[in-house]
């Protein structure tokens, strides 16, 4: 929290996030353009920023491209403005529209947290049946993990695991997990104007990319960046529907593996 509260407190850094929020996955140009500072200044803004996971970085080819990263404000909103009775997620959606990317050639959704485990323990939390069950409420996926299997998805505690058509397309334990998104389901139908509108969505084909890697500050622990992509539009409902389960389902992890107490068993 103290490298957060001292991210946020320069008036310029403050500026660049604003800029993210406003459209995400900018390059260092893109983000120095129109600014009353030098790119190296802007550099060392986004350097503390990304120092106090405000800010994560994706490298697109050769541009390195910047996301803002809604997690620690996350868990600032739970530990400072939710003791107060204000609504913890205020913020977040607020935040939401930042992690709809209008250019189709950048990841859309880019999401990063620290987490205070072992690579190997990490994966594992990714892939196992006992270990999903517990931080995600005895709901989330479920597969053998191998290259090509189904990745069946259990939407509910009391319900059954579903083949949705989703499969695995990556997996390298301890460095990467990738499987394909499954597709909107007739329950969504309501949210479009026609069937027209809504067979056109159930084209859409995404993917969801776990990365794990050690920390630039050992003491840190693991990095963990989920990057989940393929939409079709900025507007995808797939796309609105996922953003902010991510958020909580990343945040359920980090408190499960680092020993804290899940809002579940309060």
């Amino acid at each position: 929290m103290d490298a957060v509260f001292k991210a946020l407190a320069d008036a310029s850094r403050r500026q660049l996030l604003d800029r993210l929020n406003e459209r995400n996955g900018q390059t260092l140009l893109e983000l120095t353009e129109g600014l009353d500072m030098s790119r190296q200044a802007v550099s060392k803004h986004l350097a503390l920023l990304e120092a106090a996971n405000l800010v994560s970085t994706v490298r697109h080819g050769r541009e390195k491209l910047h996301y803002l990263n809604p997690v620690p404000i996350h868990e600032l909103a739970d530990r400072w403005i939710g003791r107060y009775e204000r609504p913890r997620l205020s913020i977040l959606a607020q935040l939401k529209q930042s992690l709809e990317e209008p250019s189709m050639s950048k990841p859309e959704f880019v999401y990063v947290t620290y987490i205070q485990t072992t690579a190997d323990k990490l994966y594992q939390a990714l892939t196992d049946p006992e270990m999903i069950k517990i931080y995600m409420g005895g709901m989330g996926p479920e597969s053998t993990w191998e290259i090509g299997s189904p990745v069946r998805w259990k939407s509910s505690p009391d319900g059954e695991f579903e083949e949705l058509g989703q499969r695995v397309l990556e997996a390298e334990p301890g460095k990467r997990l990738s499987f394909s998104w499954h597709t909107l389901q007739p329950m969504h139908r309501q949210l479009f104007d026609s069937d027209e509108a809504f067979a056109e969505a159930l084209k859409e084909r995404s993917r969801v990319t776990f990365e794990i890697e050690p920390a630039e500050v050992p003491v840190m622990g693991m990095k963990l960046t989920i990057i989940h992509d393929g939409f079709d539009s900025p507007e995808s409902k797939m796309l609105e529907g996922t953003s902010l389960g991510w958020i909580m389902i990343l945040s359920a992890l980090k408190t499960f593996l680092e020993g804290g107490k899940l809002v579940a068993d309060q």
